[in-house]
């Protein structure tokens, strides 16, 4: 693992003393700052996929599915440092915050928001897998693992079955 660290000269005054003392902070990589952006952009995409199947298709099996997937991230976050990667989120200086791709202000419908979330859950996955051996932990990488695959397997899952009634 590589860290990188800084060392900062602070000047003390003590009346007609002063000295240096010396300070040493890690480099803010990002690296927390993508975690944290990516396990909310996952928990994110499992709700809206979950609240459809809730709400609208009422399937209450599925919903308690998504449900122990979103759950699983919560002690993946603790392990990494809720804290750590509240102090580390900077939305102010973030490009992307508050912006919207045109394509992201609309939908076709129902299965276009849900064909979305599951994109989105899944690559945020992968993100985090990623990342997560960086500076996240097994935990982390794992669950992330596990989150993107339950998608995958439930998107199948559910285009299948779209088909199968169609016909």
């Amino acid at each position: 693992m590589t860290y990188i660290f800084h060392v900062f000269p602070v000047l003390l005054k003590a009346g007609r003393n002063s000295f240096y003392i010396y300070t040493v902070m890690e480099k803010r990589t990002g690296i927390y700052r993508i975690i944290d952006a990516n396990l909310n952009r996952l928990r994110e995409a499992l709700r809206v996929i979950e609240e459809y199947y809730r709400f609208i298709d009422d399937r209450p099996a599925l919903c308690v599915r998504l449900k122990k997937v979103r759950h699983s991230l919560i002690e993946a976050e603790k392990a990494v440092g809720k804290d750590l990667l509240l102090r580390e989120r900077d939305t102010v200086t973030d490009c992307f915050a508050g912006r919207n791709r045109p394509e992201e202000r609309e939908r076709d419908g129902i299965e276009a928001v849900l064909s979305a979330n599951f994109k989105r859950g899944q690559e945020a996955g992968r993100v985090l897998e990623e990342y997560a051996k960086i500076k996240g932990g097994a935990l982390l990488c794992d669950r992330a693992k596990a989150a993107r695959f339950a998608l995958y397997r439930l998107e199948k899952e559910l285009s299948f079955g779209k088909k199968k009634k169609r016909e």
